[in-house]
């Protein structure tokens, strides 16, 4: 008989004893506990933005890169242990200690980090460090970890249906005031009720939560009352940098029929529509208009998913006012008496196509079946530029009035309709820079002192004086 060992030819056990020597080699590598080894991280240190108290962080992810040609091992822990306000995650495995993380030669591990920060019950944002320590052998390293917390005021829905969850926050015949002391992080939907008052003071922060917002119920009360040294912001609860790129963080400030609002000084932004003015939807009548106008002035409506303002039906007066970078119209205006004076409405819009108009007039309302409505809207030293080929667009139905004005407006229009009186019409406003959103104007901007004097606005949004001779637009050029 031939033994197994004879039937096998020469070359494949010289083959076949390469390949044991190689596996055995590589499954015996020594582990090196050499002191001198010294990790590359992703980043210097981590830090997060401000963050609400009881509110979790995102997730932060570096690595941890071993630069030496061998596998060591390492304890990775945080310094804080278990009364850290941080939280790591090492390789998928959450913790506070980890023991002897192998981390193989001229190769990397990942880790993450995020924070919870508990309340303090104190005014200003304050301070909340760590450090994530790597020990190998006796060599030891730590990545420093900062984070900014903020008590905050806090409004959480408490009843409705699960698609319209909401609290009030100032009930019928009730007056409440919101102050700058601490922000307040809605939510939900934060309402006030029909005769009930709503207050906000300077410096006030409101943060929105996702598909949250403020909502002024028919025949409610709102006064923002911001200045230009403390406007009043309104914006998403996300506070890292990368979500001010995320066009649609809350829902809007809704406004229905009756409500008394004025708006001064505002930064209303990353929202999915900015402001939205309407009689509230009924189902069993016909829908209900009143006369009473609601004011916006001295205000910036910027970064959002869909329009800047919707108006339908009700009145709306805007002054020294900035709508800008809007996924639909900056001003979208559907029956109704509008007076709009030195507004800057500049659509650029950054990330996708746009196909609405910056400025979109109609006498008749499209979410109700192109329900007539007469419109009159009146716009006097307003800018209205952006991208398109043609940013005013009106729309007109047989069913109802509708008269415009624009003066003295400086306008980007293929047509040049009666209703243009002394516009100029295609001309570059030249703005400063645009694509950092500053609508200010350079020197050579055609629209300095060609506005309209003498109507009532003697300041510019940023509370300059105009003159005699007023510039068009929201913004009067210094020199």
């Amino acid at each position: 008989m031939i033994s197994f060992a004879r039937r096998i030819p020469v070359f494949y056990l010289y083959f076949f004893s390469i390949v044991i020597c190689l596996c055995l080699a590589v499954s015996c590598k020594k582990i090196d506990d050499n002191n001198n080894v010294t990790f590359r991280f992703s980043y210097p240190y981590i830090s997060f933005d401000t963050v609400f108290t009881s509110i979790g962080s995102i997730t932060r992810q570096f690595t941890v890169y071993n630069p030496s040609k061998s596998d060591v091992k390492t304890t990775i822990y945080l310094a804080g242990g278990n009364n850290s306000s941080y939280s790591i995650n090492v390789n998928g495995n959450p913790g506070t200690y980890f023991k002897d993380v192998a981390i193989r030669g001229k190769d990397s591990i990942f880790v993450f980090v995020k924070v919870n920060i508990n309340p303090k019950n104190q005014n200003n944002p304050f301070l909340v460090t760590d450090s994530i320590v790597f020990m190998t052998g006796s060599r030891v390293q730590a990545l420093k970890l900062y984070a900014c917390g903020q008590d905050a005021n806090y409004i959480i829905a408490d009843q409705g249906p699960e698609n319209l969850r909401y609290k009030v926050v100032a009930g019928e015949h009730q007056t409440v005031t919101w102050t700058k002391e601490r922000p307040y992080v809605v939510y939900g939907w934060a309402v006030v009720d029909s005769t009930g008052t709503l207050i906000i003071e300077p410096g006030t922060k409101v943060y929105f939560h996702s598909n949250s917002g403020l909502w002024a119920y028919k025949f409610s009360n709102l006064e923002v009352n911001g200045t230009y040294s403390e406007p009043v912001l309104f914006r998403g609860d996300r506070l890292e940098s990368w979500f001010n790129e995320d066009y649609a963080q809350w829902s809007r400030i809704w406004i229905n029929e009756g409500a008394d609002v004025t708006i001064n000084n505002a930064i209303i932004t990353n929202a999915f529509v900015g402001v939205q003015i309407e009689p509230l939807p009924t189902n069993d009548g016909p829908i209900y208009v009143t006369d009473n106008i609601i004011k916006i002035e001295n205000t910036i409506i910027t970064n959002t998913k869909n329009s800047g303002v919707i108006s339908r039906f009700l009145n709306l007066d805007m002054t020294n006012c900035l709508i800008t970078n809007n996924g639909g119209c900056g001003l979208q205006l559907e029956g109704g008496q509008f007076t709009m004076k030195h507004l800057t409405v500049a659509n650029y819009y950054m990330q996708a196509d746009r196909s609405a108009p910056a400025c979109y007039v109609t006498n008749k309302v499209a979410l109700y079946n192109d329900l007539p409505m007469d419109v009159k809207a009146n716009f006097i030293n307003c800018i209205i530029y952006g991208r398109n080929e043609t940013e005013i667009e009106v729309e007109k139905d047989q069913g109802a009035n509708a008269e415009l004005t624009l003066q003295n407006c400086l306008l980007r229009s293929k047509n040049n309709a009666t209703y243009f009186i002394e516009c100029l019409h295609n001309e570059d406003p030249q703005f400063t820079d645009r694509s950092k959103l500053d609508f200010t104007l350079l020197p050579e901007s055609p629209a300095i002192g060609k506005g309209k004097p003498n109507i009532e606005v003697p300041f510019d949004i940023l509370g300059n004086s105009r003159g005699d001779f007023p510039d068009i637009g929201a913004y009067q050029f210094g020199k």
